[in-house]
């Protein structure tokens, strides 16, 4: 099947939904979104993955399998461990091509206010103090600077993979709104 853009049609209406993007790019707002039009319930998937202290959960896997073998539902694609097993289940992915401007622009204003709020997230997790940009390799705006290119290949690896799952590439904000108030919305 080839790459959707914002206006082609779905072939079908969606149930088990994966959102794709670099970090910072916009995959766990837009996953709402989709959740609420579908009625389909979206599971945050960091919220599955960070315990207390940023750890890994030891029932990661576990509560993934648990909500993926439901027949709706609406995540993030992301985290290796999990990846395939999610792909396997999906009919549709949804890959958020931001520029890396756009990308950048976004996890730093969200890391800046998380921190500035001190925002709980997962399990008690607030954003490190941000003098750690510069210590920690894996801090998030890093993270998302260096990670930004992986999406690219990780989907043209499963388009090789799952020939039959719709992709439907967005590139900008502007085609995000419009493929929510087209193709999905006339799907739903």
């Amino acid at each position: 099947m080839p790459v959707l853009d914002a206006a082609e049609p779905l072939p079908r209406r969606p149930r088990r939904v994966l959102v794709a993007g670099a970090s910072g790019s916009g995959k766990t707002t837009l996953a709402a979104r989709v959740g609420v039009l579908l009625g389909a319930p979206h599971v945050e998937i960091d919220g599955l993955y960070h315990g207390p202290s940023w750890t890994r959960r030891a029932e990661f896997e576990d509560d993934v399998h648990r909500f993926s073998a439901g027949p709706s539902w609406v995540t993030e694609w992301q985290y290796d461990s999990v990846r395939a097993h999610l792909a396997d289940r999906a009919d549709l992915l949804i890959w958020l091509d931001l520029p890396r401007t756009t990308v950048m622009r976004q996890v730093v204003r969200r890391t800046l206010l998380r921190r500035l709020r001190r925002q709980q997230l997962w399990n008690g997790n607030v954003e490190p103090p941000l003098r750690t940009i510069l210590t920690d390799p894996d801090h998030i705006v890093r993270w998302a600077w260096n990670t930004h290119g992986r999406t690219a290949g990780r989907v043209e690896e499963l388009s090789a993979r799952r020939g039959d799952l719709p992709i439907v590439r967005l590139r900008r904000r502007a085609e995000i709104d419009q493929w929510l108030q087209g193709p999905l919305a006339v799907s739903a």
